[in-house]
């Protein structure tokens, strides 16, 4: 490929995440098939000097913190094709008229879901021998007695959500052995049974489960999906896990719930995020919170970069697009 036929690319997103994002070996391969605008990544569309750079833009290497691309950024890219996101949700900064322009948007979301997966299945495992619980009362002098130990065998995992990650998640509790429900509207009976779970509502699931996973978008109609009514309905000694998005859940009413000591929670995300100091979640035996890790995290962030530099190559060679994300999915993304 002749130095001039390579499209023109900007990056932008935070200037703090780029060096984890793109290292030196994959800011080279991009600089092998992109001419890129200036050596660092962009905060803002409105700097003059941006937006001179702006208008020969072809390909568009967004991430955490990218400006929104409005209809006045849009009109300032005349020549954008591409928008690769190196991250997972595009809701934040793609609008309807990235796509009724005919720009194809990319996302790594894909990159992001396994570990995801992996610290969802490994905090049911967890939580679900009451580890969390059992190490407070280890370090506080009580060794817990046989009968006060349970197993995860034969164990009903409730999933809400068959989305990119609960898929996944699905898969590896029916490779583990779990009994796997999984309640999703734009889910059909024969799909679940595909994917290895049995379709129910919402209601029966959170009657039948031992463990209620989140993985559903934050939407309209999922704000507090899981609230007072829902949570009364797990039987006693259930747990939730939410690694999705704080506000599928009641926090208010999941923290009534878990005070009695009628439930447990994992959560690593909350609403808010961040959780006040001296919430009364934190303090609960039956409660353990992480700040919202389970995504990529320091050495992982690479995976992020790594998609969108292969998705870029792969544009650029006429292919097709492993995180291609259509107009009519944006409002199903997390």
């Amino acid at each position: 490929m002749h130095h001039a036929e390579r499209p023109v690319g900007m990056i932008a997103m935070s200037r703090s995440v780029t060096s984890a994002v793109l290292p030196g070996d994959l800011m080279a391969r991009l600089a092998g098939v992109l001419r890129l605008v200036g050596t660092e990544a962009v905060e803002t569309f409105d700097d003059p000097v941006v937006r001179r750079g702006m208008e020969t833009v072809e390909v568009l290497i967004t991430g955490w913190s990218c400006p929104p691309l409005t209809a006045e950024v849009l009109d300032a890219t005349p020549r954008l094709r591409a928008v690769m996101h190196a991250a997972g949700s595009v809701k934040a900064h793609v609008c309807p008229e990235v796509f009724a322009r005919g720009v194809v948007v990319s996302s790594a979301a894909d990159a992001n879901a396994e570990p995801v997966v992996d610290f969802t299945l490994a905090v049911i495992t967890l939580a679900g021998k009451r580890a969390f619980g059992l190490a407070r009362q280890y370090a506080a002098g009580r060794y817990a007695p046989f009968a006060q130990r349970i197993g995860n065998d034969g164990r009903v995992v409730g999933v809400v959500g068959a989305s990119r990650i609960g898929r996944r998640v699905i898969a590896r509790l029916r490779a583990a052995g779990y009994q796997v429900l999984v309640a999703d509207p734009y889910l059909d009976r024969a799909r679940a049974a595909e994917l290895g779970a049995e379709l129910t509502d919402l209601n029966e699931l959170c009657r039948r489960s031992d463990v209620v996973t989140l993985h559903a978008p934050q939407l309209p109609e999922t704000h507090h999906l899981i609230d007072e009514r829902r949570l009364a309905l797990l039987r006693d000694g259930a747990l939730v896990v939410n690694t999705a998005r704080g506000s599928v859940v009641d926090t208010d009413a999941l923290t009534r719930a878990c005070a009695s000591g009628r439930i447990d929670a994992c959560l690593d995300v909350t609403d808010p995020e961040p959780l006040p100091a001296g919430h009364p979640l934190f303090g609960m035996p039956n409660v353990w919170i992480t700040p919202h890790l389970a995504g990529v995290q320091g050495t992982e962030v690479r995976r992020l970069g790594e998609f969108a530099v292969a998705e870029v190559e792969r544009f650029v060679a006429g292919e097709p697009l492993r995180g291609a994300v259509r107009a009519d999915q944006l409002g199903q993304l997390a």
